[in-house]
């Protein structure tokens, strides 16, 4: 999250290895804070230091935390109270189920071809009649095991919700039934743009989005 500080020192990659200090707990996280104890939590697996079900439940945490206190315990689970090791590159991710496409880099990319589909799924949906649903679909089942089809399902999503929001608010105004065409016109406009960005493996934002989903 653009403009979020992380706490610096000892520990977990940036998170304090005994728990956040006074105050740091509650820090709302940045994308790259998930991302680097997603790392972590990968590296572990193709260790074999976790099963597929301890795994799955916390790559899920990470990837939804909101704040410092709520990857510390995914971190301490790991690793204890000692600082982590430094996760090397390009780790040995054979035991990493295929479907999470990723290896041994993460970050908010689309490093399969499956996670740029997925991206460009979240913005195109709508188009198909799935305004809202589809980018929440895209959110909540592949936006769960790839950061890169969460940012644009989520980015999808808000926009949508903003459109929907707005053509109800043209709806009750005397020149709604001019302006409620020009935007959905220009909603369609942005949808192609954002999945071109998503298959160019780029970040999109849209403008003038309310962004009410993290």
């Amino acid at each position: 999250m653009a403009g979020t500080a992380t706490p610096a020192g000892p520990g977990h990659g940036g998170v304090p290895a005994t728990g956040p200090q006074p105050g740091h707990a509650g820090l709302r996280v940045s994308n790259q804070d998930r991302e680097r104890v997603v790392e972590h939590v990968q590296a572990a697996y193709a260790e074999g230091r976790l099963d597929k079900l301890e795994f799955d439940d916390r790559l899920e945490r990470a990837m939804t935390a909101r704040v410092h206190g709520d990857l510390v315990p995914i971190m301490n689970e790991l690793y204890g109270t000692h600082p982590a090791r430094p996760v090397t590159y390009p780790p040995v991710m054979g035991r990493v189920p295929a479907a999470y496409g990723h290896h041994g880099r993460l970050g908010r990319r689309g490093e399969t071809g499956g996670e740029r589909l997925g991206a460009m799924a979240s913005h195109l949906l709508p188009l198909v009649g799935l305004p809202v649903i589809g980018p929440a679909v895209m959110m909540l089942t592949a936006g769960k095991t790839s950061p890169y089809v969460r940012a644009h399902s989520v980015e999808a999503l808000n926009f949508q919700l903003t459109m929907l929001a707005a053509t109800i608010v043209l709806a009750i105004t005397f020149i709604g039934f001019v302006l409620t065409p020009l935007l959905w016109i220009g909603g369609v406009v942005l949808s192609v743009v954002g999945a071109v960005a998503a298959a160019g493996d780029g970040d999109f934002r849209y403008p003038l989005t309310l962004r009410l989903v993290k």
